[in-house]
């Protein structure tokens, strides 16, 4: 009888044993109807947001056929989205996060619908196309920062790193689909069913966010860093925002890093990719490179499920290293082969970095900022990409592509190993199940303490509280409670109100 203790023991580590434990890790946030909500809004949404740019490329150039109006159409889109996106930080930490998303993922449906029958109707005006872009790129910097921030309101702290890999592989697989669902709206029929087409996923987003009930607590006042805002100003908002952002040196070390890598990709990748390939894999053979890479942020979606290190911001930084490889192969030695393996290298390293990086804010950044916190890191990715594909331009016309492309991964990849070189972001630790991450600023390396409490996150009831007089609930909104491998438990919160 002994002699099968042994073998039940090596059972537990068996392949099959560890396909079911992942399978049961990404099927945990879906046990939270919040979180299902979100991701059915996240996925239809992505959808339209991948199709946008193609659909606008070719509605532009059957109106006009210059490359100059194509820029300034896609311009009119961009720059209000950079523009306004500190801006939509501060009204999603302001109002309700869930409403910020209804609204502003209703105001694309509605644009869209708006280029659709303005193209339905025959009505060839360049300037109505450009307003109607421009106010889908406004929405688009309030939907942003308030889209990033509600994930961490709609699964305990336990479950953020499952929440977020499954999202991202969710928004993935949609961002693809969405291109390709594009491109073959616009061969079988015309570009107007496309603008139809992503009208109607923004509003099937729009409906599952309507139904979305958010459980959150109460924000407290504004007055400083970790305050909320609900009385101040905007620009008091902002500097409570920025001193979020600034007192913590692993959040602008790790954006200041991404900025570089991301102006290397957008300049030596995106940009030059494309001219290197005509001349070496041919226009095919980059198309298959660029599958490599999907694939990749998948399989990168798929380890980050498995991935339970307590210094995970680390982990998912030294990651981004994997970004300067793709970038060396295109520029000395583009064949086929090393390509895609090199891409899709890329693609497992950005995806376990996005992972680790959503997990590490929503953990360790009060609940109350971090919309604006989000607005900082990704208007410094917006503003690499421009800055990025205009310098590889003039480079690669006073040298050559291929040595632009060497020259981006070389500082591609010193970014990446200077910001691991930095003791708190490698020392940055999960906060899963711990306190609040406004109670939590004397671990936090680099935190500045806070000036006013927030309230605790609603699904950690055995939380201390942070305010003496607890907020009064709108109505009991019912909070589920699982904690990992264990049955799901149900109890009125009357802490919690819920997002309407």
């Amino acid at each position: 009888m002994s002699a099968k203790y042994p073998v039940r023991e090596r059972s537990r580590h068996s392949p099959r044993h560890g396909r079911r434990r992942r399978q049961q890790a990404a099927r945990e946030p879906f046990r939270e109807p919040a979180f299902r909500g979100l991701f059915a809004a996240r996925v239809a949404a992505s959808l339209a947001t991948a199709a946008a740019p193609l659909l606008l490329a070719f509605a532009v150039l059957d109106i006009s056929g210059s490359a100059a109006t194509l820029g300034l159409l896609l311009a009119a889109r961009s720059a209000p989205q950079v523009l306004l996106l500190l801006a939509g930080g501060v009204v999603a930490d302001r109002f309700p996060r869930r409403r910020v998303v209804l609204v502003s993922t209703t105001v694309c449906a509605l644009t869209q619908a708006g280029v659709a029958a303005m193209l339905f109707a025959g009505t060839d005006s360049l300037v109505l196309l450009a307003a109607l872009e421009a106010v889908a790129g406004a929405a688009s910097a309030f939907l942003f920062p308030a889209s990033e921030a509600l994930t961490a309101q709609t699964v305990p702290a336990a479950l953020l790193r499952e929440a977020n890999a499954v999202l991202r592989l969710g928004v993935n697989v949609a961002l693809t689909a969405g291109a390709a669902l594009a491109g073959v709206l616009i061969a079988a029929v015309d570009v107007a069913w496309g603008f139809a087409g992503a009208a109607a996923a923004y509003a099937m987003a729009a409906a599952c966010l309507s139904r979305l009930a958010v459980a959150t607590a109460e924000r407290a006042p504004s007055g400083g860093v970790g305050s909320g805002s609900a009385g101040g100003t905007v620009l008091a908002d902002l500097r409570a925002g920025w001193q979020e952002f600034a007192h913590r040196r692993w959040v602008w070390v790790v954006v200041a890093e991404s900025f570089v890598v991301n102006a290397a990709l957008a300049g030596g990748w995106v940009t030059l990719g494309p001219v290197i390939a005509q001349d070496s894999v041919g226009r095919a053979g980059w198309g298959f490179v660029a599958a490599a890479l999907t694939v990749g942020m998948v399989l990168g979606g798929l380890l980050a499920l498995r991935l339970r290190a307590s210094r995970m911001l680390g982990i998912g930084v030294a990651m981004t290293v994997l970004v300067a490889p793709a970038l060396l192969v295109l520029g000395l030695a583009p064949g086929l082969a090393a390509l895609m393996a090199a891409a899709l290298l890329a693609g497992v390293g950005s995806e376990v970095f996005e992972v680790a990086w959503q997990v590490s804010l929503q953990e360790n950044v009060p609940e109350a900022t971090l919309s604006r916190v989000y607005s900082f890191d990704l208007l410094g990715s917006f503003a690499a990409v421009p800055l990025g594909q205009a310098l590889a331009g003039h480079l690669a016309d006073a040298s050559s592509p291929q040595a632009t492309a060497t020259v981006a991964a070389c500082v591609a990849g010193a970014a990446a190993l200077a910001a691991l070189a930095v003791p708190d972001v490698r020392r940055l630790r999960r906060r899963a199940g711990a306190a609040p991450a406004a109670a939590r600023h004397s671990a936090d390396p680099g935190a500045a303490p806070p000036a006013a409490p927030v309230e605790p996150h609603p699904a950690r009831p055995d939380a201390p509280q942070a305010s003496t007089a607890p907020a009064q609930p709108v109505r009991d909104a019912p909070v589920v409670l699982p904690a990992a491998g264990a049955e799901a438990l149900i109890v009125a919160d009357p802490r919690t109100r819920v997002e309407s």
